[in-house]
């Protein structure tokens, strides 16, 4: 025993040593989810772009042929129609505010007015419908006793102001022409002419020039302006 304690057998050479074997890696659990890098993506290397290509050289422009329609002149100034015609006839007359307001009255009272139709002229086509009227004078009469089923009687609630009676809805006083006399002494601002049935149409084109160039609105004409109907 004493002899083997001081004698040790040598190792031998061929085997080699051995260390602690490692241990196997775990598995990895199918609850368990990969844990993302946090290690930056490496950037793609840039590439290189092909060369631009020569822009195409640019056509010339064809050239324009002269235009068969002549250049345009500069117009002319027209003489106005002062100076040409005279005055220019207004389309309104010339009214102060009490009789603009009582235009505006006579309009309101023209709407509600009835048609006052003549008694009996339903049965009787020679009486005339509504172009007459005569005041129903029978002592039985429906009509005169103002019976609600028969026509209205006139009455003298229904006329119209007496400062604006008379009055065109322009506001003009008409005043009936036969000659060239008879317009000078019209008023433009207030009076307007009415040419007379029996004028020709010769004079009545005489008539009309010479209101024009007064600067009178004629309410009948025979040549009509631009933009009158």
């Amino acid at each position: 025993m004493a002899e083997e304690a001081s004698n040790p057998k040598p190792l031998a050479a061929s085997t080699p040593a051995q260390g602690p074997k490692p241990s196997p890696a775990p598995a990895p659990s199918p609850s368990s989810k990969p844990v993302p890098s946090t290690a930056p993506a490496a950037k793609p290397a840039p590439s290189i772009a092909p060369a631009a290509k020569a822009a195409p050289a640019a056509k010339p422009a064809p050239e324009r042929k002269p235009s068969s329609t002549p250049a345009k002149t500069e117009a002319k100034p027209k003489a106005s129609s002062e100076e040409s015609e005279g005055p220019r006839a207004p389309k309104r007359a010339t009214l102060d505010g009490e009789e603009r307001r009582l235009l505006v009255l006579r309009r309101s009272i023209d709407r509600r007015r009835p048609i006052f139709g003549r008694q009996a002229a339903n049965r009787y086509y020679r009486i005339g419908r509504w172009g007459s009227w005569r005041k129903p004078r029978g002592q039985q009469s429906k009509q005169r006793r103002h019976y609600g089923y028969r026509s209205m009687v006139v009455s003298i609630g229904f006329r119209t102001p007496a400062k604006v009676r008379g009055l065109t809805p322009s506001g003009f006083l008409p005043s009936v022409v036969h000659n060239a006399h008879d317009l000078e002494s019209l008023d433009p601002k207030r009076e307007a002419a009415v040419i007379a049935h029996g004028v020709g149409v010769r004079k009545r084109l005489v008539l009309e020039e010479q209101a024009r160039k007064l600067g009178l609105h004629v309410l009948n004409p025979f040549l009509k302006e631009e933009g009158e109907q």
